[in-house]
């Protein structure tokens, strides 16, 4: 699944040839991808103006001068592409712009999501009112996790994904930056010291930063608008390196929580 870094480097490649032009063409091809997309999308996009991009934790938001905000979420495969070769079945809305560029919303699994917001609302969409503090942001630090882990008993892991505590976070970065703080994924979130969690929510900042500078990671199904993968992956301290060393010379692991592979060195991470 495509996470922050990876929606980040999107939003950034659509405000590229989006922001500033105008919607000529707005065409849904299917009638939902997760959930319905709105009836009327067509008819409150098409003419309007692009004036801003941005991101709230996973999911992007494309802004019109007609106070309308676009909101999408890539899901476990979704991506956009710009001026794609060929329309196939897999592409599920097009934009059109006033520049000439053919945008496309590919989705083969279809567990994506397209939503209509008013542009002085968006903060109260559904689903952003549930969500914590964006790790990239100021709220973000080792005395709000203190606050917010205070009393847990789950695992540091499960709680850095719990998007209640923080939003977009993943669990590819997570185990990352749970390497790099030198923390055990099965650590109970509740009984970490400050100091540590300093050490982990400088970490976390620290992947982020350095996987969107990197234009995210190369995932399977994942590529940027322009059509290049990301290459983050070649970074990676953990994540998919079972059998490998870690950089303290032990030995990285993996196992199932919850479904989710979760991989760290046993001998540095405690």
């Amino acid at each position: 699944m495509p996470e922050l870094p990876e929606v980040e480097t999107t939003v950034a490649g659509l405000r590229s040839v989006l922001e500033g032009t105008v919607l000529t063409r707005v065409e849904p091809r299917r009638a939902d991808l997760r959930f319905p997309i709105p009836v009327d999308l067509r008819q409150r996009l098409t003419g309007a103006t692009v004036t801003s991009l941005a991101r709230r934790a996973k999911y992007g938001l494309i802004e019109t001068d007609r106070g309308d905000t676009l909101i999408f979420h890539l899901g476990m495969s979704g991506r956009w592409r710009i001026d794609p070769a060929e329309i196939g079945a897999h592409d599920h809305l097009l934009l059109e712009t006033s520049d000439g560029h053919l945008l496309s919303l590919n989705d083969p699994r279809r567990f994506g999501s397209l939503d209509l917001v008013r542009s002085d609302a968006w903060q109260a969409y559904a689903p952003f009112t549930r969500m914590g503090p964006e790790p990239l942001g100021p709220e973000f630090s080792a005395a709000y996790l203190a606050r917010a882990l205070q009393g847990k008993s789950t695992s540091i892991k499960a709680a850095l994904l719990d998007q209640r505590i923080v939003s977009g976070l993943g669990n590819i970065y997570v185990c990352e930056a749970l390497n790099m703080a030198r923390i055990s994924p099965t650590r109970e979130a509740g009984r970490i010291s400050r100091a540590r969690l300093g050490l982990l929510t400088d970490a976390i900042r620290e992947v982020l930063t350095a996987a969107i500078a990197a234009g995210g990671s190369t995932l399977r199904d994942y590529a940027r608008p322009d059509g290049e993968l990301g290459y983050f992956s070649k970074q990676w301290r953990v994540y998919g390196r079972e059998g490998e060393s870690c950089a303290c010379g032990g030995v990285i692991r993996r196992r199932v929580d919850g479904g989710r592979s979760t991989f760290y060195c046993p001998k540095c991470q405690k």
